[in-house]
């Protein structure tokens, strides 16, 4: 960032907004003789900007306490679980943009899957089972409620899933704390996690409209054998048809629901091997208009917040703990963070009360705002020197004058 004399907004303000965001929602109060709560949030602000753990932050600093301190005081700082999903939320919203209240929005609900190597810490209902993704089958789970809308990108809503809980219950609670912002719902783009019969009857039955990818099931054609189930529609010309679908296993098994499917498709070429290829495609569809092409291109503008997943991980501190608190604690952090971001620029956009505010992000790019509120940190509690290996510490005999 340039100085003060030529900036709009200097790199320690953008430090100081995110820290006031983490302290009003959060609320930490603690005094000790080697560390307080201000400086947790400094310690954890850098430690998210550099993408490094706890414990690199503070050998970092010339004037940070141990990283085990810092470890003890947030051990003793942080709430039940409920309570931190619930300030964690409220850390999301420091400030929203009084444009998301005069309209309604697309919102793309999506499942964030994070794995882990090792045991839980108390519970197996802690980690969340998928299909394996890096080595693992184990995650820890948390959905989103996300505003699909160039330069309002913002997360709303963030909740933790835990092992065996019902999709519906998730989405509930994802949709209340966006009624609570007073954000009005379009209707809802969903991860093809939430195909399940009792989501898509929870949404019918709440008025809300929808639109995710649904699975191809069924039986596969073999033989004399007709297809069935939704594998056959993908035979079927691109249109919209009527399918019921019943419930296949747990709280479902008994479960029965009607909906609309969309058929369409997309042809592309493989760029390695110039090959044509004619793509089929599924979606649920409810109180959603348009024609089979409008409504794919409606559910690709949903990808869009694949660029904020990798950009939150950009800011997510890396750690090996078991405690989930911590976990979501670190994740909060790097939402709380692109939201910062996202703020920052609609606060300088040309139009920004329009329904298509000009956002310039070349002006400030994510990892630029990270960088600059890592310079300002290190100012404020001083970038150690000790990056050289001495001899005391390879040979402490020699040192000491000793055999």
């Amino acid at each position: 960032m340039r100085s003060r004399m030529d900036s709009i907004i200097t790199k320690s303000e953008v430090q100081q907004i995110s820290e006031a965001w983490l302290r009003s929602a959060f609320g930490w109060r603690y005094e000790g003789t080697k560390c307080t709560a201000s400086l947790v949030y400094q310690i954890l602000l850098l430690a998210a900007s550099r993408v490094v753990s706890i414990f690199a932050a503070c050998r970092s600093l010339a004037d940070a306490p141990r990283g085990q301190t810092v470890r003890d005081v947030l051990s003793d700082l942080l709430p039940s679980m409920p309570e931190l999903e619930r300030r964690a939320n409220r850390a999301l919203v420091g400030e929203l943009p009084k444009a998301l209240g005069k309209r309604s929005w697309r919102i793309a609900v999506d499942l964030t899957l994070i794995p882990y190597h090792g045991k839980p810490l108390a519970d197996e209902r802690e980690l969340y089972r998928s299909k394996a993704s890096s080595g693992t089958t184990k995650f820890h789970a948390y959905a989103t409620a996300v505003v699909v809308h160039r330069g309002l990108r913002s997360t709303l809503a963030l909740t933790r899933v835990d092992r065996g809980e019902a999709l519906k219950a998730v989405v509930q609670r994802l949709l209340a704390i966006v009624r609570k912002r007073g954000v009005k719902i379009r209707f809802l783009l969903l991860d093809k996690a939430f195909f399940t019969v009792s989501v898509i009857t929870y949404l019918k039955r709440a008025g809300h409209g929808f639109l995710m990818p649904a699975f191809a099931r069924g039986r596969k054609p073999k033989g004399n054998k007709s297809p069935t189930g939704l594998r056959s529609l993908l035979k079927k010309r691109n249109g919209f048809y009527l399918h019921t679908m019943t419930g296949k296993r747990g709280s479902e098994k008994k479960g029965k629901t009607t909906f609309t499917v969309c058929v369409t498709s997309k042809d592309h070429t493989y760029e390695k091997t110039g090959e044509r290829v004619h793509k089929k495609m599924m979606f649920a569809v409810h109180k959603v208009a348009g024609q089979p092409r409008e409504i794919r291109e409606m559910y690709r503008k949903r990808f869009g917040i694949e660029t904020s997943y990798r950009q939150m991980n950009e800011a997510r501190i890396p750690t090996c703990t078991r405690s989930p608190l911590l976990r979501l604690l670190y994740f909060a952090i790097a939402l709380v963070l692109r939201n910062v971001w996202v703020w920052l620029h609609f606060q300088f956009a040309k139009n920004k009360n329009h329904e298509e505010p000009q956002v310039t992000l070349e002006l400030l790019r994510f990892r630029d705002m990270l960088h600059g509120i890592t310079q300002t940190i290190e100012t404020l509690l001083g970038a150690a020197n000790n990056h050289s290996i001495d001899h005391a510490t390879v040979h402490p005999t020699r040192a000491t004058g000793k055999m």
